[in-house]
Formats: structure tokens, sequence, C-alpha cells
């Protein structure tokens, strides 16, 4: 099976840096916007995760919650979602696609019906952040069965047996959570201590890839060039909120800000 997902990281494992993925949240500011960001974003970024805006998220900061409140008061629905990343499939320069929600969602919309839309409009990967292993064995199942990456959470407190148990059940893709925090908090942790519990992780990782996320910026970025990759969500949130206050262009400015971040890893 061609992976989308796979081929990122061999691509930028290649040129000797991490992979860089984005967060966004769909349909911020509108859904025309969401997705110029996202085809801005993709001239830098190797992976784009789009999230799902939710009213009462367990793990999003408050620069990611504007963003979601945005999408919502814009009327943004999970079919909207789907349409977005189906026009983005078609741009000349789309990246891999993994859908970052709650599983609730997922659970309203109907399991299958999610999945086939996700196959349907080109989703390459999903992480659904309150659907921990084993609960998310039967639907990882699914995803497999889609050929859809399902993503496995990590954090600072998982148990070595806990952890290989999920590495076995993970598809290829596994997100460490740096430290026990909502996305966008200042890092509790030192990096080189953050980067010594990534290591860690990764002696038990094999082949399978782990990228790191919450609390990574454009001055902490560059102390995890060492990492299979580095996910920015909140920054980018962030500035699209100050672009909107500040009434300049959206994404011209977030294009201003995934360059500095890539120059920080390359």
């Amino acid at each position: 099976m061609y992976n989308e997902i796979s081929y990122a990281f061999k691509k930028a494992f290649k040129e000797g840096r991490p992979a860089l993925l984005s967060y966004t949240v769909a349909g911020d500011d509108t859904k025309r916007n969401s997705l110029e960001i996202l085809k801005t974003l993709s001239l830098q970024v190797d992976i784009c995760e789009l999230g799902f805006a939710h009213n009462t998220p367990i793990a999003d900061g408050g620069a990611i919650q504007d963003s979601s409140n945005r999408a919502i008061k814009n009327g943004i629905k999970i079919n909207d979602v789907f349409k977005i990343v189906e026009d983005f499939k078609k741009t000349k320069n789309s990246k891999p696609i993994i859908l970052m929600g709650y599983y609730n969602m997922i659970y309203q919309y109907g399991e299958s019906k999610f999945l086939n839309s996700c196959k349907k409009s080109g989703v390459n990967g999903l992480i659904v952040v309150d659907l921990p292993w084993p609960e998310n064995k039967s639907f990882s199942k699914k995803c497999k069965i889609k050929k859809i990456n399902f993503v496995q959470l990590i954090s600072p407190t998982t148990t070595i047996k806990r952890l290989k148990n999920i590495i076995k059940d993970s598809h290829g893709m596994l997100y460490y959570i740096s430290m026990l925090s909502t996305t966008g908090g200042k890092l509790k942790l030192s990096p080189k201590t953050i980067l010594k519990n990534y290591k860690k992780v990764k002696t038990f990782c094999g082949d399978k890839n782990c990228i790191i996320g919450f609390g990574i910026t454009t001055k902490s970025i560059k102390m995890f060039k060492n990492t299979d990759g580095v996910v920015v969500g909140s920054e980018i949130c962030k500035e699209i909120s100050r672009s909107i206050s500040k009434r300049q262009k959206i994404v011209t400015n977030v294009d201003k800000l995934v360059k500095k971040l890539r120059k920080q890893i390359v």
C-alpha cells in the first residue's frame, strides 16, 4: 500500500530533519480561508493536522479553543470538514491530512459512515483524543481495513508495559505528548528532559515513527530537531487570531510563521 504519511517521514529523514506537522481547525476563520491556509501550509509542512471544532474540548488550550469557537460560529459541520479535505486534496501541492477530534462526534455521525467519508475525501490518518488504548482497539482495526492510519497517543506517564501494547497495536505513527497539559501551554519540563523521555519511548518504537507535540513554538522547536516529527498548532492558531484582530492578511502571516518554523529545523 502506498502510504502518504510514511512517504512524508522518509522524505524528511532523507533531508536530515524531523517532519514538520501543522495543526489548524477546519473552518477557521471561514471555510474558504481554512482551505487557503491549508494550501499555504502545504508548501512548508510535511503533514497537515486538521481539527474538528468542538464546543467542549478536553485537551485544547485557549488558542485552539478560540479557533474552534470561530469555526462553530461560522456554522462548520462534519460534512464541511470532509469537503475542505476533498478540495485540498485536489490541489497541486497537497500533503497528507490527519483529522484530529473527539470520539463523540464520530459516534454521533456513525463510525462506518465517518470512515467511508474519510476514505472518500482523502483523509490519511485520525487522532481521536479521548479514545485511548485499549478502548480504541475495535475502531483502530476498522481504520486499518480502510487504510487510514489511526494514531495512538503516548504520554509521559505511560508505563512501559502499556507503551509496548500501544506500539504493538499502532499502525505506523505514534504521537508523544510532551507534557501533562492542554495544548499550547508553556513547557513545564526542560526540552532536555522532554527529549530524554521521548528517546526512552523511541527505543520501543522499532520502525514506527513517533512525533512530539504540545508546547512546541518557534522558540523551542529547534530543541526537537532529533525527533521523527514535531507538531505546531497553538502558535499557528494564535497567529490566525492575531491577524484577525489586526485586520491583516491571515494566509500571508501564517505563511511567514511556518517558514520561520521550518528554518529552525532544516
